[in-house]
């Protein structure tokens, strides 16, 4: 059908869009613009995954034995074990489940749609059948839509029609029998647009697009699990076999040496259960959720679970400038003709520009105002469009030449969309000579295009000195920070005239896009972290240099490198690369410079927005979309998207990511230490014949308490204030690596110490069996509650430090304090625990015993960090800092 015919159909008109109460009207008919969602984990899933593990087969093989051999108590408690530990995992992977899945819906995709006769962006599954859709090189297509106007337009449709190369569109009518891929009349929900810009109006939401069609019964498949998940996945498998090995040895010593089998039996798979950390993905789980929602509450928006661990050994930043680094508030601020230049006041001063009868400033104010996309009703609104094209408006409606009046008189007829590679675009328009072309991009490619320059008397010949003069110009514009784009014009018989070539040099304009206020601070952070930012832009390279300075890239902000032969620099001129700060290149060459740095060594986060970014944002360990100014392709090829755009905001995620890195480490190394601990009080009891310290039923009962609680506190660490003076960690270091290894070993030795010193004591005092076994727990217990505070970081203070700053962990400690406590007390709990109410004594002795273990290991450690205080700071060959 022809686009008007199309049109009336649908009751819409294409300049004013559907009014809000049709659009209501019409979802209300046809639904959400959705064809699958990401499959909800259920509650009741949940539940039954927490009985699905090995842990809890183990406890209820525990169980079946011990009702098999008539003992009831036993059994019931081995039971009420396995529910408060189901209960507790169900919780709380619930919650965090939950909260992930809410995170996602904060990356919804949203749409600009022109509704009651103005634009505005709308969530796509907002989209309904007649809403006038405007679209841009890099935007995800959210729906079928009929184009009504293309420019330059194509789209890739690799995902319907399994083409790679681009499909050209225009607004054309083509046969009802067109296959999916001869429609050239039409964008489909799953593409993206590659190039150029249009308009189109929804004929298809939902499961009546060519995609819901295909795809009506898939859901959206998870991401699978990140590598961290997967390490700790491999580590759980690796203690359960080493521990069921060891269980069993125990078992066999104690029955060589005549131990009661049923008792040899029980304390083995007891013995198994405490020392496997079921509480382990659950927390991680639960860390990383968290971690996510601090992220989000930053504005730092994590696409995938990879990402979070890979933030902290981040190395090098390579940052977009406009929006990043700059305000992305640009203004105009310098009109450059060639009658002279003109200085305009900034955005804050209300009072209107007037050009001083300067005909060639009105003429420059006039070609900015209709070589343009942007929208602006008046000076003092936000506008929507690029920034750079809003402020060209907004100065033009300060000199009094609107875009609307302007177009009056001038109709558009055509337009050529911006052009990377050219760094220029066109538009054409209807005049009394003929037809206008209006030409504005960056100055060395504009001035490349000129043939002559205006003048007071008509035009002149643009030569080589003349154009060297104008290249003069725009640098000296750029030394003062401003963004400098040169307009041309020409007037030609014809609307489909080449646009560049013959024009006529009209000026210069100078931006200005100030520096955030909070980025020099925020790159000082990075290079005490040990990162290096490289600021990547297509600028001027005065200008870059001196963005460069003000954002503080270094004292002078060095040179500025062309882009090529970037892929060779890694191996010809590394000192060079990891030398520059600014790279001046296309964004066919971002992914050459990714690629640079990684075979150097480093592990890069990249920044972009436009759709020719994604290559390299894919590449990139870490690739950051902007949320505010990027493309839907963009977003959909990075790791995290920056829901305000700024720089610090990366800045804040990359300490996120350490902390949350360091957190789980840190209740990782807690949980084997304690389980360790159990272990080797249990084994060295059985071998050497001694009565066993801590029973069957009392270590399922401690590993209840101290593998949850306080791991989860552990979790919910703030981080050390000077987590950002440390190099990065190399991403290649598992999580436990030789050094944490060690201080498990020791740790667990020495709370196994602490609790045979116990059981030595319980003797010299003459305790009975049921006191002394109930001094040796409490002794255990306790000591693995202190346990907590040698988590803290071994270059941290003993006393203040993010351990003892950690309120959750204070919580846990009472909470499990009472949960240890109060047992003894308690008839119906003490019975199967084989407990009895401490005396003064008993309680000397525990907490006595107990604080031991917390006395010797932060000796250790504060010996540890004197020692390495005294060391000297030295460099290896990839330049991280490292104590030798």
């Amino acid at each position: 059908m022809p686009a008007h015919a199309l049109l009336a159909g649908l009751g819409v008109s294409a300049d004013e869009g559907l009014d809000e109460d049709d659009a209501r009207g019409r979802r209300a008919v046809f639904g959400p613009n959705r064809i699958a969602a990401r499959r909800a984990v259920s509650a009741p899933r949940l539940l039954l995954h927490q009985f699905g593990g090995p842990v809890a087969c183990l406890l209820g093989a525990a169980a079946a034995l011990a009702f098999y051999f008539g003992d009831r108590e036993a059994g019931g408690a081995v039971v009420a074990v396995l529910a408060i530990n189901a209960l507790i995992g169900f919780v709380t992977e619930l919650k965090a489940v939950r909260s992930i899945e809410a995170l996602r819906a904060l990356g919804g995709r949203t749409a600009h749609v022109r509704r009651a006769g103005r634009v505005r962006a709308v969530h796509a599954e907002d989209l309904v059948p007649g809403d006038i859709v405007l679209l841009d090189a890099g935007d995800a297509v959210s729906a079928d839509l009929r184009l009504i106007e293309a420019s330059g337009l194509a789209a890739d449709e690799s995902t319907l029609t399994g083409e790679s190369v681009a499909t050209d569109k225009n607004t054309q009518p083509v046969g009802p029998d067109a296959r999916l891929g001869e429609r050239v009349s039409m964008l489909f929900k799953g593409s993206s647009v590659t190039r150029g810009s249009g308009v189109g109006v929804v004929v298809g939401t939902g499961l009546a697009t060519e995609l819901g069609r295909m795809t009506q019964l898939v859901l959206e498949a998870d991401a699978g699990r990140s590598p961290l998940e997967r390490e700790l996945a491999r580590l759980s498998v690796q203690l359960i076999w080493a521990t069921l090995a060891v269980a069993a040895a125990i078992a066999a010593v104690g029955l060589i040496g005549g131990r009661d089998p049923i008792l040899m039996l029980q304390s083995a798979i007891a013995l198994a259960v405490a020392a496997i950390p079921e509480g382990l993905p659950i927390v991680v789980t639960l860390a990383l959720a968290r971690g996510m929602w601090r992220m989000a509450r930053q504005n730092a928006l994590i696409e995938r679970l990879s990402a979070v661990e890979t933030l902290g050994a981040t190395t090098v930043i390579l940052t977009d400038k406009t929006g990043t680094l700059t305000e992305n508030r640009m203004t105009v601020r310098r009109l450059c003709m060639p009658s002279g230049e003109i200085e305009m006041a900034a955005d804050a001063d209300p009072a209107p520009f007037r050009p001083a009868r300067d005909g060639q400033a009105e003429s420059l104010l006039r070609i900015a105002v209709l070589c343009n996309d942007a929208q602006l009703d008046r000076a003092g609104d936000g506008g929507s469009g690029d920034p750079m094209e809003v402020a060209l408006l907004r100065a033009g409606l300060r000199a009094g030449i609107g875009r609307a009046s302007v177009l009056a008189g001038h109709r558009l007829v055509r337009e050529h969309a911006f052009d990377t590679m050219a760094r220029m675009m066109a538009t054409v328009h209807e005049g009394r000579e003929g037809f206008l072309v209006a030409v504005k991009g960056a100055p060395e490619t504009v001035l490349g295009a000129c043939a002559r320059v205006i003048a007071g008397q008509g035009d002149v010949a643009l030569d080589e000195a003349v154009r060297a003069e104008w290249r003069d110009r725009a640098g000296h514009l750029g030394e003062r920070g401003l963004r400098v784009i040169a307009c041309a014009m020409k007037t030609v018989p014809r609307a489909d005239a080449a646009p560049y070539d013959g024009l006529v040099l009209v000026g210069l304009i100078g931006l200005e896009d100030p520096v955030r206020a909070d980025v020099p601070d925020a790159i000082g952070d990075c290079r005490r972290a040990g990162i290096r930012v490289v600021m990547v832009t297509g600028d001027h390279a005065v200008t870059a240099r001196s963005i460069g300075r003000a954002a503080g890239l270094s004292d002078d902000a060095g040179e500025a490198v062309d882009g090529g032969g970037i892929a060779g620099l890694a191996l010809a001129d590394p000192a060079r690369l990891r030398a520059a700060r600014i790279f001046r290149v296309s964004p066919s060459e971002k992914l050459a410079l990714v690629r640079a740095y990684q075979a150097a060594g480093d592990v890069v986060a990249m920044t972009g927005d436009g759709v020719n970014d994604a290559p390299a944002l894919r590449q990139a360990d870490i690739g950051v979309a902007m949320g505010r100014r990027g493309t839907d392709v963009a977003r959909e090829a990075a790791a995290m998207i920056l829901l305000d755009d700024a720089f610090p905001t990366i800045v804040k995620a990359i300490r996120q990511g350490r902390i949350i890195f360091g957190n789980i480490r840190r209740f990782v190394a807690y949980l084997l230490s304690c389980n360790l601990s159990e272990v080797i009080v249990v084994g060295i009891a059985v071998a050497s014949a001694l009565p066993l310290p801590v029973l069957p039923l009392q270590l399922l009962y401690l590993n209840l308490v101290t593998d949850v609680f306080p791991a989860f506190a552990l979790a919910m660490g703030e981080g050390e204030a000077g987590i950002l003076t440390r190099p990065p960690h190399d991403p290649k270091e598992p999580i436990l690596g030789p050094a944490q290894w060690v201080a498990i070993t020791l740790q667990g030795g020495v709370l196994a110490a602490g609790t045979f010193a116990a059981l030595a004591s319980a003797r010299w005092f003459a305790f009975d069996a049921r006191q002394s076994v109930t001094v040796t727990f409490l002794t255990l217990a306790f000591g693995q509650l202190w346990h907590g505070f040698n988590m803290r970081d071994p270059r941290a203070g003993v006393l203040v430090n993010d351990v003892t700053r950690n309120g959750w962990l204070w919580g846990a400690l009472v909470l499990c304090g009472v949960l240890l406590a109060l047992p003894p007390y308690l008839r119906p709990i003490s019975h199967p625990l084989h407990l009895v109410p401490p005396t003064a004594t008993m309680w000397a002795v525990v907490l006595g015993c107990s604080a031991v273990p917390l006395a010797v290991i932060q000796a250790i450690m504060t010996v540890g960090r004197l020692r390495g205080a005294a060391r000297v700071p030295c460099r290896t060959r990839k330049g991280r800092r490292r104590m030798g």
